[in-house]
């Protein structure tokens, strides 16, 4: 089984198992309490794994051989704690050099499950415990309000904490023999967890474009930004230092960017998000430590975007402002929101002015491209009417095209997203761009068709990168260099279809040609017809 069908199937595994224990609970308030015990899971297994390697001999085998639950009980870790009290600091010290966090032995999955297989009373108790110990004493960073959406004292459970010990028992067994037999390891449990991500989200509706983006829309702009800004043509950059998604939801934009630059051997130094939603802003947490990413290597905030909330971005001088290597973001689609005086004078909107207060997309494009390095490149999901509507949004739009910082103008096709039907584009911009055109792609026509949702497969997600990567002069039907003079004359309106047409040309018809042919055939019916009329005739029947 290919590590794709590991984490899919074990995907579907746990899907089944939540479409069986939520009952008539919400699917989105059911995924939190989902997600967060298979992060825990998670931390658990990797923790004990490190546990064996650093204590090696020394590391207790189990009282029992019996398994339960996907980890053996008790802990074996409980026993070393108990017979080496005076080395736990040391060990703690080194733990944290080596997996950047701790986990007391009674908190780790292994006791939880026991405590739910035996359906014992503390379970609950336990569990509350041991969130509130990860996020405040397990990282030297503290993640403080991770679980802060999971009320495990919430009446969805049951009335009262002896019916909701007996459902979290039932849910938590469920889940830990479900997994039993799957693969542990960070990239299966970290896929499936994206995968589970992506279930609650076509389940929620419209909800779920609050956080989530399509896989195959994510990795338009992942395989974009991670190459070469100046010159796609050579491939990926080695290296990318810093990303930033400011509007990242649950933080998939920002792991599959990760993902594609180092499936071509490259490396990111950390990557940034920043998240308005404080259920979203844990679950994209959670899901950066589930891809095996450390403390260190990401920094999660959470915060307004629009606001300019996270002090890192609101360094007033410029020789210390933050600039990033590449920045992507699917932001909310025409929010509205309070322009006022002081934004006015804001430094990211300052020189192109504001977004009216009907829809924030500009807003938040300018936004991430102020932190755009000179040498980078930023790839944002809008809707369409960013391309055409007038008023403010012209001008920031006509400034924009004249200071020559759009590079790219990709249309997709309509309902890809679960949030709306309606077709989004991607605008890529750059700072400093070698061309003096645009490159407009129509990619309208291509996706697979589905019931509810339609799709784009790999040749479709290839064909668009191709395009981009290779800034097509013209392909018919599909994509188009488009120089500044032309847009220009065209009033600074990038509707798409102005400049690449999916239209076919209507057929040149000879008329001509086409009334020798019926004469040619009339000719051929009288013939027939007489003939038939003199058999006819011979016969003593009348003609027709």
């Amino acid at each position: 089984m290919t590590q794709k069908d590991q984490y899919k199937k074990l995907g579907d595994t746990l899907w089944d198992i939540a479409n069986d224990l939520r009952g008539a609970m919400n699917a989105d308030d059911f995924r939190d309490y989902m997600l967060s015990f298979l992060f825990l899971r998670y931390l658990s297994f990797n923790y004990e794994e490190a546990a064996k390697k650093e204590l090696g001999k020394d590391y207790p085998k189990s009282l029992t051989k019996e398994k339960r639950a996907d980890f053996i009980v008790p802990p074996p870790l409980e026993l070393w704690y108990r017979d080496n009290n005076g080395d736990i600091k040391e060990f703690e010290e080194q733990m944290r050099k080596k997996v950047h966090y701790v986990i007391k032995p009674k908190y780790l999955w292994s006791n939880i499950t026991e405590l739910a297989r035996t359906q014992n009373g503390e379970l609950l108790e336990t569990l509350q415990k041991g969130f509130r110990h990860i996020e405040n004493e397990s990282f030297e960073s503290k993640f403080k309000g991770l679980f802060s959406e999971i009320n495990l004292n919430s009446e969805k459970l049951g009335k009262t904490p002896k019916e909701r010990n007996s459902t979290l028992c039932k849910i938590i067994q469920k889940i830990a023999e479900g997994i039993a037999d799957f693969s542990a390891d960070t990239d299966t449990l970290g896929d499936a967890y994206e995968y589970l991500i992506g279930k609650f989200a076509a389940g929620s509706g419209k909800k779920a474009g609050e956080f989530y983006t399509p896989q195959q829309i994510s990795t338009i702009l992942s395989r974009i930004v991670i190459l070469d800004s100046q010159d796609p043509t050579t491939g990926p950059k080695s290296k990318l230092d810093k990303v930033l998604d400011f509007a990242c939801g649950s933080g998939s934009l920002l792991l599959n960017v990760r993902t594609k630059l180092k499936e071509e051997g490259g490396t990111i130094g950390k990557i940034y998000g920043q998240e308005k939603n404080v259920t979203t802003y844990n679950l994209a947490r959670m899901n950066m430590l589930l891809h095996g990413m450390k403390d260190t290597e990401f920094d999660i905030f959470h915060g307004d975007t629009l606001l300019n909330q996270w002090d890192l971005l609101n360094e007033m001088n410029p020789s210390k402002k933050i600039e990033f290597d590449a920045v992507v973001a699917n932001p909310p689609f025409s929010l509205r929101w309070e322009p006022n005086d002081t934004l006015s004078e804001d430094f990211r909107f300052k020189s192109h002015g504001l977004a009216p207060k009907s829809a924030a997309d500009f807003a938040f494009l300018l936004h991430g491209f102020h932190f755009l390095r000179d040498g980078g490149a930023m790839a944002i999901i809008l809707p369409h009417g960013v391309l055409f509507r007038g008023g403010a949004e012209e001008r920031i739009r006509t400034k924009l095209l004249k200071d020559n910082h759009i590079d790219t103008v990709i249309g997709l096709p309509s309902n890809l997203f679960y949030s709306t039907g309606i077709p989004v584009c991607i605008l890529v911009l750059k700072k400093c761009k070698r061309q003096d055109d645009v490159l407009f792609i129509n990619a309208s026509e291509h996706y697979k068709p589905g019931k509810r949702q339609n799709s784009l497969e790999e040749d479709h997600i290839n064909k668009i990168v191709h395009a981009y990567q290779f800034r097509s002069e013209h392909i018919e039907r599909f994509a188009r260099r488009v120089s500044m003079e032309e847009i220009e004359k065209n009033g600074y309106n990038l509707n798409i279809s102005r400049y690449v047409s999916t239209s076919e040309d209507e057929v040149h018809i000879d008329l001509n040609e086409v009334n020798k042919k019926l004469t040619s055939i009339n000719e051929k019916i009288k013939r027939s017809t007489d003939q038939h009329n003199e058999f006819l005739k011979e016969l003593g029947l009348p003609p027709i």
